[in-house]
């Protein structure tokens, strides 16, 4: 717990309710409803002039991303899910003359669902196991060659483990002429994770999880080359600055930068909480190390409280050490579903995927409640 947080998110009763699904949702820190109510004052005093002061936020959306990534100037395309921005990023893609993607069997059902309906079409979706995730860099790299693209997570949403070597397959995917695009959602708030190493790799998130900005403050960081790639799924505000000249027969024109993988009219309400809840971040020093350290405590502590249950069917990864997970415990269970339920009805909101049932911590939460967490885990299992 970081001393002193709790009180700031009184709207969401972080103090009073077991909340351990942070790595889902986390709560809203109080400032976010300022920006709510800012932009519907805005809207309401500028009417239509209201998107001067809209792109503002939606530039402080951006601002914030660089700075988590430590990527100065870096273009970023904003969107309201990572979905938009996986299909413009896919629809640049030269798929008619290189019509393999890459990926593995541990991605969120983003990248799932829409590359398995894909494969149905004709594509060639190549799939690897996730685990171990020792040598998963190592394996796609050599399924690299021929692809157009290789789609990984920096975090696996299921089991909370870290991907190493992503600079090493970035590297081999540089060689081989084939984008990478790593998707950070379950890493930026509670890992540190830069540029560094990624340079020529797309990088997708959002704001849903550990960075608390809710809903519809989703990103898609682009590499230089972006600049040479006409995504065949645009949106009118691709060519906002240039609405005024009258359309040129011919192909369709493109701006550089971030707008070249825009999309069209959104709902801006997402970009002022955002604004709010990065200044909150930066006011209370909520940095990447500062919060990795946070979650690290917390989940050890976790841990050391769920090994002291002696469950005979609730089982943990233990050969991994800790520092090699991001922020929640994963516990597996051929009853998650059912543990989760009866978490539920004992106050504890947890969450299960598959056979893992997912405990995910917050900076605002207590050790006294994530210790009575725990209880009621080993009663429920009992």
């Amino acid at each position: 717990m970081i001393e002193g947080l709790a009180e700031h998110y009184s709207a969401f009763r972080v103090s009073e309710r077991l909340l351990l699904t942070g790595h889902s949702h986390q709560a809203w820190p109080d400032v976010g409803r300022e920006g709510q109510l800012e932009a519907w004052e805005d809207a309401a005093e500028h009417a239509d002039l209201k998107w001067e002061r809209a792109f503002a936020k939606a530039e402080r959306l951006r601002e914030g991303v660089r700075g988590l990534l430590a990527d100065a100037g870096a273009p970023v395309a904003l969107a309201s899910n990572t979905h938009e921005l996986v299909l413009r990023f896919l629809s640049a893609l030269p798929l008619r003359a290189r019509p393999k993607l890459v990926t593995t069997d541990g991605e969120f059902h983003t990248l799932r669902r829409q590359l398995g309906r894909l494969g149905e079409e004709g594509l060639e979706v190549s799939r690897l196991p996730a685990r171990p995730a020792e040598t998963l860099a190592e394996r796609l790299a050599a399924e690299a060659p021929g692809a157009s693209a290789v789609l990984v997570s920096a975090v696996l949403f299921e089991d909370s483990r870290i991907v190493p070597g992503l600079p090493s397959l970035a590297a081999a995917c540089a060689d081989a002429g084939a984008e990478l695009l790593v998707d950070a959602y379950h890493a930026l708030g509670c890992v540190p994770f830069t540029v560094a190493g990624l340079e020529r790799g797309w990088i997708v998130g959002g704001g849903y999880k550990y960075l608390q900005l809710g809903e519809g403050n989703c990103f898609l960081r682009l590499p230089p080359q972006a600049e040479e790639l006409r995504p065949t799924i645009t949106g009118w505000f691709a060519e906002f600055e240039e609405l005024q000249a009258e359309p040129e027969p011919g192909a369709t024109p493109y701006p550089r930068g971030s707008m070249r993988f825009a999309g069209s009219t959104y709902d801006p309400t997402s970009h002022y909480r955002a604004a709010r809840v990065l200044d909150f971040f930066e006011e209370h020093r909520l940095t990447p190390e500062r919060l990795r350290e946070s979650y690290l405590q917390q989940t050890t502590l976790l841990a050391e409280w769920f090994d002291e249950l002696g469950l005979d069917d609730v089982t943990r990864d233990r050969e991994t050490p800790l520092e090699a997970f991001g922020g929640f415990l994963a516990l597996r269970s051929e009853r998650a579903e059912e543990l989760s339920r009866r978490l539920l009805d004992a106050g504890v909101v947890t969450d299960s995927r598959g056979r893992y049932l997912r405990l995910g911590p917050a900076p605002y939460h207590s050790d006294e409640q994530l210790e009575a967490a725990v209880e009621h885990l080993g009663s429920a299992a009992r």
